[in-house]
């Protein structure tokens, strides 16, 4: 049995970042996956400058391809609005790769199928021994499915999207999201990337969708068409990937001592635009802060939100 003072599942944004952290400051975490990295993971990869500044990082410090937006073209109901202010867009592949070796942790491809509690913390599958467990393996972490939902669901919506990501001889190199159209309870993008890839998906409010008779298959048919006829993509067979994610709810209360979730696991995605990266960063580092003993846990300083300006924030609240 090995062991190891603290022990996170998932080696992505959130893991990844709280590794780093902890690394720092002179612990040795062990980082466990399903996955080796670099991975393939379809993703619109839509960064806000305040990820960068979270991890310390200028966005021309990055080594991969980074695309970069001065602005969004928005469209509200079909009626197009820019706006401003500079945005970044990665591919998975490369920045989850990066940014997990960047952080210096060990670690394990090792798909966890069993945790149990045991005398020093908790035992994975038989093989590792953790004194404080962190959960960062995304909306099917296997410490949010044993610890916490059966007594503590999420309480966000739940988010079902369709995206591809392929390699695209784009001319256009506007970023463009579409909100509320066809019906949607959400939005749909295109995303022209660095290095020759753009990224399309749509990703709407699965209850919301089930009760108007809607199907996420039906949005994304409706997007191709759309992209088609303004001539932005006219690649054939496309593969679109689906999966789930929740938008920001009422943060979890740990069900036992040095117990952490993060990331999706724990929620995190904006309420306007469910944007996962940046939050999940955020996330990382606070449980860094707390397992050192700087401060609880506590997710009071992530964005609830990654484009409303604050007085709507404020009436959001209300």
């Amino acid at each position: 049995m090995k062991k190891y003072r603290v022990v996170i599942v998932g080696g992505g944004p959130a893991g990844a970042a709280c590794a780093g952290k902890l690394i720092k400051a002179g612990l040795e975490p062990l980082v466990v996956d399903k996955q080796t990295f670099p991975r393939q993971k379809i993703c619109a990869g839509w960064l806000t400058p305040g990820a960068f500044e979270s991890l310390g990082v200028r966005p021309e410090e990055y080594p991969a391809d980074l695309s970069v937006f001065p602005y969004l073209k928005v469209y509200l109901h079909g009626f197009p609005i820019r706006r401003r202010g500079k945005q970044y867009a990665i591919r998975r592949l490369e920045f989850d790769h990066w940014l997990l070796e960047r952080s210096g942790a060990e670690v394990i491809h090792h798909e966890v199928k069993s945790i149990q509690p045991c005398e020093r913390g908790y035992c994975l599958d038989g093989q590792i021994e953790a004194e404080i467990l962190v959960g960062a393996g995304g909306t099917h972490c296997p410490v949010y499915r044993r610890f916490y939902a059966g007594t503590q669901p999420r309480s966000g919506a739940k988010i079902v999207a369709l995206e591809d990501e392929f390699q695209h001889d784009w001319t256009d190199q506007v970023c463009r999201l579409w909100f509320f159209e066809n019906g949607l309870p959400g939005y749909a993008w295109y995303v022209p990337k660095k290095g020759g890839f753009v990224n399309i998906g749509v990703g709407g409010n699965a209850e919301i969708l089930q009760q108007r008779g809607a199907t996420i298959q039906g949005q994304w048919e409706y997007l191709v068409a759309k992209i088609r006829r303004m001539g932005l993509v006219e690649k054939d067979n496309l593969n679109p990937r689906g999966y789930v994610y929740h938008l920001r709810g009422n943060d979890f209360k740990a069900p036992a001592d040095n117990l952490y979730l993060i990331g999706d696991a724990a929620g995190l995605a904006t309420l306007d635009m469910g944007e996962g990266i940046g939050p999940a960063i955020l996330s990382g580092l606070l449980a860094a802060d707390a397992i050192l003993g700087c401060s609880p846990l506590r997710f009071d300083a992530v964005p609830r939100y990654s484009l409303l300006p604050p007085w709507l924030r404020w009436l959001a609240r209300g």
